[in-house]
């Protein structure tokens, strides 16, 4: 029998949607699945339950076809995207054998060599915004540079232009609102209609690069299309996906670690000091403060899960958050410690087949932003007048304002 979440109302808390630590915690010591009160979702957090369940493909899909939302008495409910019209399973929402064909499509455009030859260019604004911020004597951090430079980076890797620079940073900071399970009927027509118009201009860039062979991910995307690989709709979804992953995920990491030095003095100063720390203290960061902070999976038939029995369309609720702060795999996991040794085998990127493509790319963004906002400032603090407060979303763990005090 699985163990319950009785008051599954306190999801959608305020308390847990700005720090959901502390419930994540009461559910982990219920057992390593928690069913969400009277639903068929069950809460995944211990590290050992998570990977199991991730690399049981065959009993656990990971097509997104129903979500959790905030029902009208403030309970969990089960959407039904598929139902709804809403379902795209394309890369990291794809199973096998398709979702191996998706990966492979990125090799080329996200190794190494491409993705080493964007940090000139992206050390150059990290570099022009980190001067505004500190001539100014602070502000927003991630209006001036958590959000902006990730969305450079998906023009850049997407062939956009800086043209399209202000809707790229609105639609990458949106894709984690859908999953939010907290939206109230107004903000849900908006992103929908947000997302209409960025599935049509994706779309018709996806038309426009057809044919010309350069080098961006979306003329790979197009030349799969064209050699019948892949649908255009395929293509457009894995392009959207790819704002996301590319996007907020990165202005999350950066959020996060830019506040936890910001209220450290300690710690800052010896990271401004001795940046060869910086690349572990990430590692941290992504521990702690997990950019998303689950996926989903559905239970395809009926199976077993650490001794609770599942059945088929159980949906899961699977925390990477939730088993980076497993003390059973981590000694004083609240605590950040630069010299952790266990560090590197975080969840933070996912794990198994679904393990992020992108990640050598946001650990790269990440450092030089970091590398660059230490350099050229003397101290960093949080701005007293303005508390940090992070987006109300079940889904992503992202800083809404971070305002800074500089020098």
């Amino acid at each position: 029998m699985a163990s319950v979440l009785t008051n599954a109302r306190a999801l959608f808390s305020a308390e847990a949607l700005e720090n959901p630590y502390p419930l994540y915690t009461t559910m982990r010591s219920l057992g390593p699945v928690c069913q969400l009160g009277s639903t068929r979702a069950f809460f995944v957090g211990t590290h050992a339950a998570v990977t199991e369940v991730v690399m049981r493909h065959e009993d656990f899909s990971a097509n997104l076809e129903r979500m959790l939302v905030r029902g009208d008495d403030g309970k969990p409910r089960v959407f039904d995207l598929a139902g709804a019209g809403h379902a795209s399973n394309v890369l990291a929402t794809a199973d096998e054998p398709e979702h191996a064909v998706h990966r492979r499509m990125l090799v080329q455009p996200l190794k190494a060599a491409a993705i080493a030859a964007l940090e000139p260019a992206m050390r150059a604004l990290a570099a022009e915004r980190v001067d505004s911020l500190v001539a100014a004597g602070g502000g927003d951090f991630c209006a001036a540079l958590a959000e902006p430079l990730p969305a450079w980076v998906v023009s850049r890797l997407l062939g956009l232009g800086d043209h399209a620079l202000e809707a790229v940073q609105r639609w990458a900071m949106m894709g984690g609102d859908f999953l939010a399970g907290t939206l109230d009927a107004d903000r849900l027509a908006t992103v929908l209609t947000e997302t209409g118009h960025q599935h049509a201009y994706l779309e018709a860039h996806l038309d426009a690069v057809a044919g010309s062979h350069d080098d961006s991910l979306t003329a790979v995307l197009a030349g799969a299309v064209e050699s019948g690989l892949i649908t255009k709709q395929q293509a457009v979804g894995m392009l959207v996906i790819l704002f996301g992953a590319a996007g907020e995920s990165t202005a999350s990491l950066l959020g996060s670690a830019v506040r936890l030095f910001a209220e450290d003095a300690e710690l800052q100063q010896r990271l401004r000091v001795d940046p060869g720390l910086i690349p572990g203290f990430l590692e941290e960061v992504v521990r702690l403060e997990t950019p998303f902070k689950f996926h989903y999976r559905v239970v395809r038939r009926e199976t077993r899960l650490c001794g609770t029995v599942l059945k088929p369309d159980d949906l899961l609720v699977v925390s990477w958050a939730a088993a980076n702060r497993d003390p059973e795999q981590w000694p004083d996991p609240e605590i950040l410690l630069l010299e952790r040794p266990a560090g590197a085998r975080h969840l933070g990127f996912g794990y198994g087949i679904h393990f992020c493509i992108g990640a050598p790319l946001a650990r790269l963004e990440a450092r030089v932003a970091l590398e660059e906002l230490l350099a050229r400032s003397r101290r960093i603090a949080l701005d007293a007048a303005r508390s940090p407060e992070h987006v109300p979303s079940l889904f992503v763990r992202r800083l809404r304002y971070l305002y800074l005090k500089m020098t």
